[in-house]
Formats: C-alpha cells, structure tokens, sequence
C-alpha cells in the first residue's frame, strides 16, 4: 500500500456538477433519511478514486443495499475518515481555518449529535457548500442553523 494525494480539484468539480441534480449511478436517499451524506461519500470517491471494501467498517457503495453505513451515515462517515488506516481516504478534525475545498463540514446539535454532511467547495472569503437534502451549491456555511461543526480535512489516500 501507498499513500497518493486527495485529488481536490476532483472532488469540488463533483460536487459543482452534482449538487442540484442526482448521479444516476447512486441510489437518492433523500426519502429515506436523507442524501447529504451519500453525496458527500460521491464528492470524496471523486478526489480518492479508490473505495475500502472491507465489510461493515469499510467505505463503499455498490448498489443501495451493498453499502457500508460509512458511506450515508454522518457519524459513520466521520468515525471512518478520522479511523481509517487501510485503503481510501483518510482526514483529521481540523479546526475552521485549516479546511481547504473538497474537505468536509458537519453540523450538529448542541449535545453533539451531528446530522449534515456539506461539502466544502470554497474557503475565501468564506467557507462555501454544496450538499443534497435541501441541495445547495454556494451556500454560505454561515447561513445554516446549527450549533455545533466538525471539520475533517481529507489528508491522503491510501492504495
């Protein structure tokens, strides 16, 4: 195995292309808990190019029913970014000023229950998102409700 480089660029092209419409190679999870997540784990696939098929702890997606819960769950996505250590793609916790484009943003409660996953596409002059379940492209971060946010910086890839 060897680490390559988070294809940025990649990544936020993804998520401007995709953002207000649906890929038709992924299932649209948005009536059945929401698509923010799925959305995001597109836009990282795009910049990694490689998914972790490792069953229930992995990262991928082959159809709606051949997933792991990393690929549409928030807290499963962060638990697999920030743990990953084998194949795909791997981030930290940053704070807000260590975030670049094609990183991750998600928002939660106060009692740390994290619910959205946007997708940075944009850090000046400020942080900008796209994202599904109410699909947004360059939707300023600051115009969301919420009371907590996580920042993962993607660092690598590892194939």
């Amino acid at each position: 195995m060897r680490e390559i480089p988070y294809n940025r660029d990649a990544a936020v092209a993804y998520a401007k292309r995709w953002a207000l419409g649906r890929n038709p190679l992924y299932y649209d999870f948005q009536n059945i808990g929401g698509d923010c997540t799925n959305f995001a784990s597109q836009c990282i696939y795009a910049g990694a190019g490689v998914m972790n098929f490792t069953p229930v702890f992995g990262w991928y997606y082959l159809s709606p029913s051949d997933r792991t819960p990393s690929w549409t769950g928030v807290e499963f996505l962060y638990d697999f970014l920030v743990n990953n250590q084998s194949v795909g793609p791997f981030g930290r916790e940053v704070s807000r000023q260590e975030v670049l484009p094609g990183d991750i943003v998600q928002l939660g409660s106060r009692d740390g229950d994290f619910y959205h996953s946007p997708v940075i596409i944009s850090v000046r002059p400020r942080i900008l998102v796209a994202a599904h379940s109410r699909d947004v492209l360059n939707k300023p971060l600051s115009s969301y409700n919420y009371q907590r946010a996580r920042f993962i910086h993607i660092e690598g890839v590892v194939i």
